[in-house]
């Protein structure tokens, strides 16, 4: 598997993004190595918050949040999925898959060795967690869900996500800053535009936010509605704290919260909210709203 790496000038004097790097080698079942970045802040010994974001952003999406996190005492990581941010970049987009996400994502978790997890996901962030809470519930605590799903393929994704889809293949430069702007509902400062693309120097480094787009499971034969279904039926009985702090304005995930309240007992008697004004990308529109509730969450439901 051949990768492209995202030179580390290109993350130099980014906007209000001041974290020290951290690196990890990951395999997976196919024989896939590469370096993936993550973000680790907070004291080492406290139980860790995951934060997982999705496409086509990176953990610079988390800059409002981590500070808070972290001056509450708590030890919060961020990783970049592979594709995207400082971690390595597949150059094949026959390379992205469903489960190498998942395969290498549970790598970081092993060998940072995290236990007591709480996460908190969003967008393929959920796709990919929801995932692992299932495979391992022992290593998760709590669940946070904002603006995500798990998808099998058996219900219809919506008219959004279908354009979505069929934008990030036919458009002939894929915009990442530009698409992270129209998934908010508050005015980008350019200097946060820019911070978005970095990772991205030429459209070479783009092949996983084109891919990602089609590995969301649309119809019930896709390779991975068969593991998501299986998830679901672990996640059926996960009786631990699940809330969803999902936005007003996102036209994708939509109705999402619903089904996990309906579907997941650890949501029941929750505070599950509506986060106003607040778009797909809510981590950007409302970031200290999100980080806010996710410490009550966490203050409401101790150990």
């Amino acid at each position: 598997m051949k990768t492209l790496r995202t030179p580390d000038s290109c993350f130099e004097n980014l906007s209000d993004y001041d974290f020290a790097p951290h690196y990890v080698m990951v395999d997976d079942s196919e024989g896939g190595e590469l370096r993936v970045h993550y973000l680790d802040e907070g004291p080492k010994d406290a139980d860790p918050i995951l934060l997982l974001h999705g496409e086509p952003s990176w953990c610079y999406l988390y800059r409002k949040i981590i500070p808070i996190l972290t001056a509450a005492g708590h030890r919060v990581i961020a990783p970049d999925l592979p594709g995207f941010g400082r971690s390595d970049k597949p150059m094949s987009r026959t390379d992205y898959t469903y489960q190498r996400h998942v395969d290498w994502m549970q790598s970081v978790l092993d060998q940072l060795d995290l236990k007591n997890i709480t996460l908190f996901c969003q967008d393929w962030g959920g796709l990919i967690g929801l995932r692992l809470v299932a495979a391992h519930p022992d290593r998760f605590a709590r669940v946070a869900a904002g603006n995500t799903m798990l998808p099998t393929g058996d219900h219809d994704p919506g008219e959004g996500f279908r354009k979505w889809q069929q934008f990030s293949q036919e458009t002939p430069t894929f915009n990442v800053g530009g698409a992270i702007k129209s998934g908010t509902t508050t005015e980008l400062p350019q200097a946060v535009i820019d911070a978005y693309n970095a990772p991205f120097p030429d459209e070479s480094y783009k092949e996983g936010a084109r891919q990602f787009p089609l590995l969301v499971p649309t119809t019930p034969d896709d390779p991975a509605s068969e593991k998501n279904r299986a998830a679901w039926v672990e996640l059926s009985k996960w009786t631990k704290p699940f809330i969803t702090l999902f936005s007003d304005s996102d036209p994708v995930t939509a109705g999402g919260d619903r089904v996990m309240q309906k579907l997941i007992p650890g949501t029941q008697g929750q505070s599950h909210t509506t986060i106003v004004n607040g778009g797909h990308f809510l981590q950007e529109d409302q970031g200290e709203k999100l980080a806010e509730l996710l410490l009550q969450f966490i203050h409401d439901n101790p150990e």
